[in-house]
């Protein structure tokens, strides 16, 4: 069942909720295979950081710098531009939670929709412009929030300042979904046997 953390994201509240839990921003992580289909060095990495988080109680990262000050700023700016090119009032979400599973958008919008904003240094935007495409390389984070918070579209919003902003819509994909759906069942099986072996060591 779907619950919503009613939290400001980036706080210890949100940095809690996500705790052990694989989200949507990390599934391109859970979906990464390694070298000649070997075991890939980041979904171990964040296989084992989820285990530390589930067997200390504790989140690892609980901190903000200086960027992700910046970032939150130009996100606003983002959000306002969007709203207005689309005449729509998006809805500031903390984090979704959905079974084993989370997410956290930067928007709902309407009934059925999300919005996902990312920022991008202006040469790589004006490509990205020229391109008119859906960034493929955001498509599981996109598709996982749907897949999380159960809803139909997401726009992703790419922006810099000065810069026009990149809107795309993309629609649930209930194949890709299904295969996000095995690989983060595979990835939960794997992280709660690695967690059983580790408290093993403590008893």
């Amino acid at each position: 069942m779907m619950e919503i953390v009613a939290c400001e994201q980036g706080t210890d509240e949100w940095f809690r909720a996500r705790a052990g839990r694989p989200t949507a921003s990390q599934f391109s992580a859970i979906l990464a295979s390694g070298r000649n289909g070997g075991e890939s060095k980041t979904r171990r990495s964040y296989m084992l950081r989820l285990a530390a988080e589930i067997i200390t109680g504790e989140p690892l990262e609980s901190y903000s710098n200086a960027n992700m000050e910046r970032g939150k700023v130009m996100e606003a700016e983002a959000r306002d531009l969007y709203a207005f090119m689309k005449d729509v009032s998006p809805e500031q979400v903390g984090f979704v939670i959905n079974g084993p599973k989370g997410c956290s958008p930067d928007s709902f919008v309407d009934a059925n929709g999300m919005l996902e904003i990312k920022t991008q240094r202006g040469d790589l935007l004006i490509e990205t412009l020229f391109k008119g495409e859906f960034p493929p390389e955001h498509k599981a984070q996109c598709q996982g929030n749907l897949w999380v918070a159960e809803r139909e579209w997401i726009d992703i919003a790419v922006y810099w300042p000065k810069m026009p902003l990149f809107a795309k819509r993309a629609h649930r994909d209930d194949s890709y979904i299904a295969q996000l759906d095995a690989a983060v069942r595979q990835f939960n099986d794997e992280l709660h046997e690695m967690v059983e072996r580790i408290r093993k060591y403590q008893s």
